[in-house]
């Protein structure tokens, strides 16, 4: 049986994309092959990192299509013509709706910077969620990969990791705590987990 074909959703630099390359790169993936990036950015350093890995990238620009539905509807168009099993989140910043998740069920997973069920849901995003861990004043963060259903940050969990909140942490600091103990590693172990789920192994 061949490989997952999986699509990557990013908005920005791509640093969790790049985990998955690397541990694909690295065999730890044998399971399912990144076919495909989409962004909805296209200045997204992204792109150059797709590039550089020899990797198709397709946007769908928030400028060029503002009205959310037909962006929507432009990125399940893009999913279907590449034949994608397997959608990964790795910092997308469209929220999807409802009709786009049941195209996909079980079939889309999301990095999230915190511990969920804490700092997540509508608003807590990128920098906002280290701010929020450092203001609540909490000792210990960390990454969640879980499936994505209708409900923001909602779906069943696949995977966590916890990192320590260190003293005279700013935001950004913890920010890139979490993506190097956490997110890059389990992001990777995630997408084979489910790939081979999806294979019947």
């Amino acid at each position: 049986m061949s490989k997952i074909r999986i699509a990557v959703l990013c908005s920005g630099g791509g640093t969790n994309f790049q985990a998955i390359i690397n541990a694909s790169d690295a065999g730890m993936i044998p399971d399912g092959e990144v076919k495909l990036v989409i962004t909805d950015h296209k200045e997204a350093f992204v792109l150059t990192r797709a590039a550089r890995a020899g990797i198709k990238s397709e946007i769908a620009d928030r400028k060029d299509i503002p009205d959310r539905a037909e962006r929507e509807k432009r990125i399940l168009q893009i999913l279907q013509e590449n034949e994608i099993e397997f959608v990964v989140f790795a910092g997308f910043m469209t929220i999807l709706s409802e009709n786009f998740v049941k195209k996909y069920p079980n079939r889309i997973i999301n990095v999230h910077p915190a511990l969920i069920p804490s700092f997540c849901g509508k608003g807590f995003y990128g920098l906002h969620v280290h701010e929020a861990v450092l203001a609540a004043g909490v000792k210990v963060t960390g990454a969640t990969v879980h499936y994505v259903n209708e409900v923001c940050d909602g779906g069943q969990i696949i995977a966590q990791k916890a990192v320590e909140v260190k003293e005279g942490d700013t935001p950004e600091t913890l920010q890139k705590r979490v993506m190097r103990e956490a997110e890059w590693v389990i992001l990777p172990e995630a997408v084979e987990t489910v790939c081979k789920k999806l294979r019947g192994n």
